[in-house]
């Protein structure tokens, strides 16, 4: 059973990264994409991405940390690939899943899923690029306007030398609205003979039980339910070895439990994002904590219409939480 945290461009950053993988059961990360666009980037546009390079790859709880590109430029990709490959990235992910307009409007992300032939070529482009012990992974969604290119597309990849494929189980134009096609990821799975790995509508133990039923994968990729649910990886994991059921309707990780994370993670925001981005990013995981704790839901009530991080420092220690100085 492995699980990976997803790549999710705003939100899933490296200071996320470190705060879930600190709850256990995340096995590997994958960041943010890194947009490619006819260039060599310096080391320096890789560190602000994946900051974790400079502690070889891995996150303080030491969960190791795939960089990810985005681009359509074969030629440009392996280069930067090889550069990351160099600075330690544990792998090198290929994005071809971004549903937003202006990726897909430069031919990037979810749009090359119309064009299996230039998969392929990215894809082998990178693999000879990097060494050979580098693994080359890419993530996918199930097609671009429908899913009739999957599997096509799948195994235009798997051909060009990817070691290993995410599916996001739906299309671009499915964008996040459910449900997943679990069952299509299936599809994709018997189409190729790599590891294939079942990622989207995952937000409970029971949804990670159905959806490893219907597609046939045992590896899964999380993404807003671990954000909304920071404990989700370790009750699957614990369900998958030792058959123990979360109360159905319960979070994962109890509120009591949370509020340390969330002491750790306003101060890592306090001491990466400027001023005035730190009220915003605490309020969007709080957005997102809400769907399943009530007590973010009051937390998030009384810190909307604050953006003085030292009133939010000021409310955070009258609830109890701890920070780090």
């Amino acid at each position: 059973m492995t699980i990976l945290l997803a790549p999710m461009e705003g939100l899933l950053d490296c200071v996320l990264r470190d705060i879930l993988t600190r709850t256990g059961g995340i096995d590997r990360c994958v960041s943010e994409f890194i947009r490619v666009t006819g260039t060599l980037l310096p080391e320096r546009a890789f560190l602000r991405i994946v900051p974790e390079l400079s502690h070889g790859g891995f996150t303080p709880a030491g969960t190791p940390v795939r960089a990810q590109l985005l681009g359509s430029d074969a030629m440009c990709l392996a280069e930067n690939a090889a550069r990351l490959a160099e600075m330690g990235s544990h792998g090198i992910d290929l994005n071809f899943g971004c549903p937003a307009k202006i990726v897909n409007r430069h031919g990037g992300g979810a749009a090359l899923l119309q064009e299996p032939e230039t998969l392929h070529r990215i894809v082998s482009a990178v693999r000879r690029a990097v060494p050979r012990h580098v693994p080359v992974s890419a993530k996918m969604r199930l097609g671009y306007h429908d899913d009739s290119l999957a599997v096509a597309c799948a195994q235009a990849m798997a051909a060009g030398g990817a070691s290993e494929l995410v599916v996001h189980a739906r299309t671009r134009a499915d964008a996040y609205r459910p449900p997943a096609y679990w069952e299509r990821v299936n599809d994709v799975r018997l189409g190729v003979s790599i590891p294939v790995i079942a990622n989207g509508e995952i937000w409970t133990p029971e949804d990670a039980r159905r959806c490893r039923a219907a597609s046939g994968c045992q590896m899964l990729m999380l993404g807003r339910g671990m954000v909304v649910d920071p404990g989700l990886a370790l009750a699957i994991q614990r369900e998958s070895a030792e058959g123990l059921l979360a109360p159905p309707g319960e979070p994962s990780l109890a509120w009591e439990k949370l509020l340390p994370l969330l002491g750790q993670f306003w101060s890592l925001v306090r001491a990466r994002l400027t001023r005035k981005q730190q009220a915003g990013r605490l309020k969007q995981w709080l957005n997102f904590l809400r769907r399943r704790h009530v007590q973010a839901q009051t937390a998030y009530l009384s810190l909307r219409t604050v953006s003085d991080p030292l009133v939010i420092t000021q409310w955070l220690q009258a609830q109890g939480v701890l920070l780090e100085q």
